[in-house]
């Protein structure tokens, strides 16, 4: 792969935001030296590594692999039969704990990741003997041997004999005023006493040190001598059986060697396959679709090196219907950012990386990617900008194949318009002859021209809004694009005459072609508004579906409610009357009657089921009833019979064109065609008829309903006593309940619980009261009390 193009796409940039993603130092190596990959099979073999890591890590998360030292060296130094220290054993023992840990942590997947998952090898025994010996690497466990214990345990009680008889010394008389301070000091590993130099005689012993000015002497006296020889002799033996252990933990840790260096390996790639999985998540990228036809389809992509809330993603494709494209456009308008995306996001690919695009973005597999973007001017070889660009494009052609993407940023800049424009043409032609996959960016209207005008070349344009003088940034495939030079110039405050002077300047076959492009940019910012409005359509369309869908589905489900409970209501009215005829009859049978009596008996059984079944007819007495096909014949506030559901509703909206109106169905509304309804003409709503008795009713009955329609569900009883609240409660809950409201809620405080107790012992009376509790979390908690009536 082409260095230079890596370079000039930053693509080195992507590695080290790779490699501080990753924890071993092993891995941040190979993420150094990441390959761009030419061989589809192992570029989406890496790919699917990646995409299996990111989707562990949004299921379980990622864990940490920086305990993962490398340690081949010290499998070498086992090999030659060396003892390893308490650091490398370590080392050894943290692979086989996170082996374990990784293991036990995720969940078995049929993916890429799952084969070297199950290769990871725990080796317990030898990670227990590890663990067990070696607490830091500083210290060596008591119990790593029974006679490292026992020397432990013989120096502890020499060192206890020493300072016995130091503090002994201490608390003698004759002593104690020879000391410059009470204390015991060591001095080159031995136990001593601070005495003032002048009474140096009268404590005998070896003199191990002296103090800066002389005054002090450090003496180990001579009764403890043989106790600090006794101390040094057992550390003498504890660091020999220390080297010991070692050599037999390096033993077993040798009979794993295989086992070692491979979850070492492993551990290590997967470390690098969990660094891409968490550059995806961060870049929120996605597994592209790979392929060796050289078709590019790149959907929303998004320069990873570009903060992604203020990066404008972009729809670029070529390589199918044509390889070579061609951007123009104003400056600073995001051609250059098109490159480099493209450039970019490919060698992402073949890298084994997800791109930051939408899923299933095609990116086709290069064998080389050259790149010519940027200022190529070079001082120290005296070459100017032309001469350095077209040094880069003279190799380029030499070395650009079939298998090439090949990026041109303002090719042909940087001399004479005419000459470079030809130039650039010629160079593109050549390419396109070649079959070699080229963008390139240009102000040339030449080459606009000879895009719209040869086969297997298409013109993009970068997106610019003259009125507020900004880019957008959002690439155009299929129009070729202005610089809007005059445009800007005027926006700018350039003069009108000499605007026109410029313009007059400007050959005619340039106008009619800057006309042309005005014109093709027009007809696609018309269509785009209009694709914009069709999808608000759709979209309002697509709601309006569901929401009819629901209304139907709830019909239904109201119809088979009101069914069901009219099946269920005549049923127990029949039984009734069943019974009470039955009861009748037994009665008779076991009395003797009179005629006169059993006459009576049966009047009153025949009464009984005719007024049962009064109740069971759909429709009432003596009811005018027909069918319309004619919209004028339905008015509001008719009642009808909705034949598809057998039950009555009232009229309460009309659509004359459509042949439907609004029916009112209790409480529920619903749009029905007139063909499915029944006109009643003299049927009157049997609620409605009680509402209107109710008016007539006493003047008492009409103030009490006047008052529940002001009813508040909710009373503050906050600063009143408790008498004072019984008093005011006892009023508010009749006229709630008057209003049959369902649930009020009491403000009472938390306080001392006082005025809340005499309320719950008042509730408990109200006999029309179903149920109270105290409020839950967001209702107020202990400070208010939740009532539901009867």
């Amino acid at each position: 792969m082409n260095k230079k193009a890596i370079y000039t796409l930053e693509f080195n940039k992507i590695q080290e935001q790779l490699v501080a993603k990753a924890s071993s130092e092993g891995a941040k190596a190979i993420l150094r030296k990441l390959k761009i990959e030419t061989d589809i099979n192992i570029i989406n073999e890496k790919l699917d590594e990646t995409n299996d890591a990111l989707s562990r890590i949004f299921q379980k998360g990622s864990l940490d692999f920086s305990k993962v030292r490398d340690i081949r060296d010290s499998l070498l130094r086992l090999k030659m039969g060396s003892s390893l220290n308490t650091r490398e054993l370590l080392n050894i023992s943290d692979i086989l704990t996170l082996s374990k840990q990784i293991k036990e942590y995720y969940e078995y997947k049929e993916d890429s990741l799952q084969p070297s998952i199950d290769a990871l090898e725990e080796a317990t025994s030898l990670n227990n003997q590890i663990k067990r010996c070696i607490l830091s690497e500083d210290e060596i466990a008591d119990e790593a041997s029974a006679t490292l214990s026992d020397i432990r345990r013989n120096k502890r009680l020499s060192s206890d004999k020493i300072h016995t008889e130091l503090n002994r010394l201490l608390n003698s008389s004759s002593v104690r005023n020879c000391l410059q301070d009470f204390v015991i000091t060591s001095r080159n590993g031995r136990y001593c006493l601070p005495v003032k130099a002048e009474y140096k005689s009268q404590v005998p012993g070896m003199v191990h040190d002296q103090s800066s000015t002389g005054s002090t002497l450090f003496i180990e006296p001579a009764s403890v001598v043989k106790l600090n020889n006794d101390i040094k002799e057992l550390e003498l033996k504890e660091q020999a059986e220390i080297e010991v252990i070692l050599a037999k933990l390096s033993a077993s840790a040798n009979e794993y060697q295989d086992v070692l260096l491979s979850d070492y390996e492993l551990l290590t790639n997967l470390d690098v396959a969990f660094a891409k999985g968490n550059l995806s998540k961060q870049m929120k990228a996605a597994r592209p679709t790979m392929n060796n036809n050289g078709i590019i389809n790149i959907k929303k992509g998004r320069h990873p090196l570009i903060e992604q809330h203020v990066v404008v993603p972009i729809d670029i494709y070529l390589g199918r219907d044509f390889k070579l494209l061609i951007i123009t456009g104003p400056n600073t308008g995001g051609k250059t950012v098109s490159l480099k995306t493209v450039g970019l996001l490919t060698l992402m690919a073949q890298a084994g990386l997800n791109i930051p695009a939408l899923e299933h973005s095609d990116i086709a597999v290069f064998e080389n990617v050259f790149a010519d973007i940027g200022d190529e001017q070079s001082i120290e070889q005296s070459l100017s900008t032309f001469s350095s660009h077209m040094t880069n494009q003279v190799k380029i052609l030499r070395h650009a194949n079939e298998k090439s993407l090949v990026l041109f940023d303002e090719i042909g800049a940087g001399t004479d318009p005419t000459e470079g424009a030809a130039l650039a043409t010629s160079i593109l032609n050549h390419l396109k002859n070649k079959n070699v996959t080229t963008m390139a960016t240009t102000h040339y209207s030449e080459l606009k021209m000879y895009a719209l005008t040869t086969e297997g070349v298409e013109n993009a344009s970068c997106e610019f809004d003259v009125e507020t003088l900004s880019p957008t940034y959002k690439l155009l495939i299929g129009v070729p694009g202005k610089s809007n030079a005059f445009a800007i110039s005027k926006k700018l405050g350039l003069p009108e005459y000499i605007l026109k002077d410029a313009s007059k300047r400007l050959e005619e076959d340039d106008i009619k072609f800057e006309d042309l492009v005005t014109d093709l940019e027009n007809t696609r910012a018309k269509l785009e508004r209009e694709k914009e409005e069709i999808t608000a359509y759709k979209a309002e369309i697509e709601s309006l579906k569901e929401k009819l869908e629901s209304k139907n589905e709830k019909i239904d489900q109201s119809k088979d409610k009101i069914l069901r409970r009219a099946n269920e209501q005549a049923a127990a009215i029949l039984q009734e009357a069943k019974d009470y005829a039955d009861e009748t009859i037994k009665v008779m049978n076991k009395s003797g009657m009179s005629v006169k009596e059993l006459e009576k008996r049966r009047t009153e059984v025949r009464t009984k089921i005719n007024k049962r079944n009064e109740k069971l007819k759909v429709e009432p007495a003596k009811l005018t009833k027909h069918t319309s096909s004619n919209i004028e014949d339905f008015k509001k506030g008719m009642y009808v019979r909705v034949l598809t559901m057998n039950v009555i509703g009232r009229i309460t909206d009309i659509y004359p064109t459509k042949k439907q109106v609004n029916v009112l169905i209790g409480s529920l509304s619903t749009k029905m065609p007139i063909k499915n309804l029944e006109i009643l003409e003299n049927y009157k709503d049997p609620e409605e008829s009680k509402a209107n008795a109710s008016k007539t009713s006493t003047g008492s009955s009409k103030i009490k309903m006047g008052k529940a329609a002001h009813v508040k569900t909710e009373i503050n009883l906050l600063g009143y006593t408790v008498d004072e609240a019984i008093s005011v409660l006892d009023k508010y809950l009749d006229d709630a309940y008057i209003a049959k409201i369902p649930q009020v809620r009491i403000v009472h405080g938390k306080g001392t619980g006082a005025l809340r107790n005499g309320i719950t012992a008042y509730l408990r009376g109200v006999p029309y009261i179903a149920s109270f509790r105290l409020g839950n979390i967001g209702e107020g908690d202990a400070g208010v009390t939740i009532v539901d009536f009867k």
